[in-house]
């Protein structure tokens, strides 16, 4: 009987343990990049440097996960410092009205195998749209410090004019479509 109680008890802890789990982006190893065609041959690449995001889930499989995530616009980063600037105008972001681009889950589907949709709102200048990432779950692994990690790579397209960047609304310079990639390590919160 005392092998069954203390059975139980084991079993009790690990189903606190994975009660609610909280993540927290690691931005050491995390990248927020975007690509934009340029006058309809070439891409411009660029990457926003400061971000904050977290994941809080109950589930093993993280179909239940909640994910918030807010970047920096004054961070953007084309390696051009006079491009830059341009994009922090109000043709592009208005950084100084709006210093910040948010992304909050409505759902986390499993697809197959490590393949997930997640979908939420994000939200660019004053204009908030439905959005939907492709994502790879990468899976967990403890650092060198004995810290659990997790990875998560996740990719979507978004019309830039839908978001009030009216600057080339032709398209023919700066494409309508931007391409959005995140290569995302979170750490499992202590």
């Amino acid at each position: 009987m005392k092998k069954v109680f203390l059975f139980l008890v084991a079993i009790s802890i690990s189903a606190a343990t994975f009660a609610q789990t909280k993540w927290t982006v690691d931005p050491m190893h995390s990248f927020v990049n975007f690509s934009v065609k340029h006058m309809g041959i070439s891409f411009v690449d660029g990457a926003f440097t400061k971000f904050d995001g977290a994941v809080e889930a109950s589930k093993v499989d993280l179909t239940d996960a909640k994910i918030n995530f807010t970047v920096d616009v004054n961070s953007i980063d084309t390696r051009v410092e006079p491009r830059n600037n341009h994009l922090k105008s109000d043709d592009f972001f208005n950084a100084a009205q709006f210093p910040t681009m948010t992304f909050v889950s409505s759902s986390f589907k499993k697809l197959s195998g490590n393949k997930y949709e997640l979908a939420g709102k994000l939200t660019i200048r004053d204009v908030t749209k439905d959005v939907k990432f492709a994502v790879v779950y990468g899976g967990t692994a403890k650092d060198q410090q004995g810290n659990l990690k997790a990875g998560f790579g996740a990719t979507t397209t978004i019309n830039r004019l839908d978001y009030n960047i009216k600057y080339d609304p032709t398209g023919m310079g700066v494409a309508k479509d931007v391409t959005i990639s995140l290569n995302l390590e979170f750490a499992q919160a202590k």
